[in-house]
């Protein structure tokens, strides 16, 4: 994790975040202001995670993308201007990104991360992962978790999307309203004894809170009692990540338009293969499901890419309760659910 240094707000920067500072305070602003980020995956959703930290006022945000701007591109990725088929996807990104908030350090490396070694990782005080294999996303954060670095990950599937959180032993602080004195003149009853509170006075409560890995997340042993209680209550998009997932590994991409019809078809049996190996029933997730999970949809990345954008902001400023540790966003039913699966 980096040393942090004592920021100063200038004039400048407290009139620019003005809005937000009197949202979360300044010495929330002051250690976003200190933070240095990796985003990983520069497509739909990592643009819109970029957008939401650079407007946000972090020190530092580092762009990592390896691939070429592509057709898909053009969906839900708003940084890359049009005619820069062929160019890295994170260089393309590069100046609108900087025109968001020129008081950001905004910089691009082309670079696989799979090539990276552990010291790499360790100039950055939060990490966050799109459009990456499962093997990977482990093994960073395995990584993360080890040098104190807050690790996110997130990814878009048509009209689904996710984020995972690792923030390992976190502390934080919460707003609360103290409660008002009961006033001597106050009546008898049931509502006399509700405590009050009162709005124009508040303090700030410190809390601390424990995430687990990715890995004790992904491999539930769902023959436990434990296990089994909870089952009924785990959202489907749990089992259609994992599927999502060994499709990305099995054929080194995401389902494409394009093999449509062959890609539903694979998704089907992995399905069936899969959950059925991890000891649940494959009618957990419909059989329609494979329908609704090809490329990035803007309004599913805007959605998933606020939340996760929000909860690095949350993370980096030690500021309110963060989501332990997933959250799933369901666009069919325009609905979002945090859960917190794993932890022991």
């Amino acid at each position: 994790m980096v040393e942090k240094e004592e920021a100063v707000i200038s004039e400048e920067e407290a009139a620019q975040y003005d809005r937000q500072i009197r949202l979360w305070g300044l010495e929330a602003q002051r250690r976003l202001r200190t933070s240095k980020v990796l985003l990983v995956g520069l497509r739909g959703l990592g643009a819109e995670v970029a957008k939401n930290l650079i407007l946000a006022g972090v020190k530092g945000l580092t762009m990592m993308d390896h691939q070429e701007v592509c057709e898909e591109d053009s969906r839900a990725q708003f940084l890359i201007p049009t005619g820069s088929l062929g160019r890295n996807r994170a260089e393309a990104s590069l100046v609108r990104a900087q025109n968001l908030n020129p008081m950001v350090e905004v910089t691009v490396n082309k670079d696989n991360i799979e090539e990276k070694e552990e010291d790499f990782f360790k100039d950055f005080d939060a990490v966050c992962l799109t459009c990456c294999s499962r093997d990977l996303l482990v093994k960073v954060n395995q990584i993360c978790h080890k040098k104190g670095i807050k690790f996110f990950m997130g990814d878009v599937f048509g009209y689904h999307g996710y984020m995972f959180a690792d923030l390992g032993e976190h502390e934080f602080v919460e707003e609360k309203l103290k409660v008002a004195k009961a006033s001597q003149d106050s009546e008898d009853g049931p509502e006399a004894k509700k405590p009050k509170t009162d709005p124009t006075e508040s303090t700030m409560i410190k809390k601390e809170i424990e995430f687990c890995q990715l890995k004790d997340a992904l491999e539930i042993d769902w023959n436990t009692e434990k296990a089994k209680a909870a089952l009924k209550k785990t959202p489907a998009d749990y089992f259609l990540l994992q599927v999502i997932m060994k499709f990305r590994t099995d054929k080194g991409r995401d389902p494409q338009p394009s093999s449509f019809q062959g890609d539903c078809e694979v998704l089907l049996q992995i399905r069936n293969d899969l959950l059925d190996s991890m000891g649940v029933n494959p009618d957990l997730l419909p059989e329609d499901f494979a329908s609704y999970c090809f490329s990035e949809m803007a309004p599913v990345c805007a959605v998933v890419g606020g939340v996760l954008g929000q909860e690095l902001v949350k993370g980096l400023s030690q500021r309110d309760s963060p989501h332990n540790n997933f959250f799933f966003f369901n666009g069919l039913k325009s609905s979002g659910i945090v859960d917190c699966l794993g932890a022991k």
